[in-house]
């Protein structure tokens, strides 16, 4: 790929430190060197954000109906025109909060889905704010996945350096856990997977699998599932050139990962691979939706509503999101 890869950063929230973060990645020299940004937002809330940042990012305003790739200079801004500063309720969530989010994201995903951006990335959403927003808005896949038009599977994956967590079920009550697990999801899961880490440069990724139960099950002293549903899907996998093995522990899985043995932890459910990811890295870990047709990429940490304002919020998950997007639509930009 010879033509840096252009990527749409939706603001998120504007109560708490997507704001300042999106100004600071404006003037990253790293980022610079290797993207194309557009940024989608309100410049009025932009602006605001980079005198708390204390920088002066150097960005062309452009219609929204220009075309991107076409125009002059390294760094955009898509201003939706939306939101007045002045009308913000710091570290609040509120509904003009979550209707600026939906809006950027919406435009920004828009952009990757009719070709005119190769990634999308956003700064953090508050999920409360988003719901009033938008009532029956659950996460970002479902959201992602209306407005693209996709109809195949799609996952959420923490990324923290070269270590991926995957998971079976995510944003769903603890005690329906079990109940969702399935030869079939856990399948699917393994397959999307080891296909995005292909899509991120892996060879072959080697995939940990995670039990449910403690001790995974402790030979079924402490439940079943690990020997009825896990083992034999992993078996499965392991047939169709899939490098699975499992289950193991989660209490122990992560240190194996971390010293090495594996690239990817696939867990049965939100918490079990998160807490572990976030106690490694919080200030590096990204989140990817993998399964669309371009890289979606946010940083794993919230709003951060206790430092908003201050300018001291760290860019590092945000500025490893956006880096990773890149290296990702450069990647299969050169496939095609």
């Amino acid at each position: 790929m010879t033509a840096k890869p252009l990527i749409a950063l939706a603001m998120g929230d504007p109560a708490g430190i997507s704001p300042e973060l999106t100004a600071k990645l404006a003037v990253q020299d790293d980022i610079r060197a290797q993207t194309r940004l557009v940024i989608v937002g309100d410049r009025r809330i932009f602006d605001e954000g980079a005198r708390i940042a204390g920088v002066k990012p150097e960005l062309k305003t452009v219609e929204q109906g220009a075309d991107l790739r076409a125009v002059q200079g390294e760094a955009q801004f898509v201003d939706l025109g939306h939101l007045d500063a002045k009308a913000v309720e710091p570290k609040t969530a509120t509904l003009a909060g979550g209707k600026f989010a939906l809006a950027n994201y919406k435009h920004a995903l828009e952009l990757g889905r009719d070709g005119r951006a190769d990634a999308v990335c956003f700064t953090p959403f508050n999920k409360q704010a988003m719901r009033l927003a938008r009532a029956d808005y659950d996460d970002e896949i479902a959201f992602s996945a209306e407005v693209v038009g996709l109809k195949t599977p799609a996952s959420e994956f923490n990324v923290l350096d070269r270590l991926w967590n995957a998971r079976v079920t995510s944003h769903i009550p603890l005690k329906d856990v079990a109940g969702r697990l399935s030869s079939e999801r856990i399948h699917r899961a393994l397959t999307l997977t080891d296909s995005c880490m292909r899509k991120a440069g892996f060879a072959r990724p080697r995939i940990a699998v995670a039990g449910l139960n403690p001790h995974a099950g402790d030979g079924g002293n402490f439940g079943r599932e690990e020997i009825d549903i896990i083992a034999p899907v992993v078996a499965t996998a392991q047939r169709e050139g899939i490098a699975a093995e499992g289950p193991f522990p989660a209490d122990t899985v992560f240190l194996r990962a971390k010293g090495g043995a594996f690239d990817a932890v696939l867990t049965m459910y939100h918490d079990q691979g998160q807490i572990a990811m976030k106690l490694m890295g919080f200030d590096r870990g990204v989140t990817l939706l993998g399964g669309f047709p371009f890289p979606i990429c946010t940083p794993a940490h919230g709003t951060a509503y206790d430092i908003a304002g201050q300018g001291i919020a760290s860019i590092g998950a945000s500025r490893a999101a956006l880096l990773l997007a890149a290296e990702m639509a450069a990647r299969d930009s050169d496939r095609i």
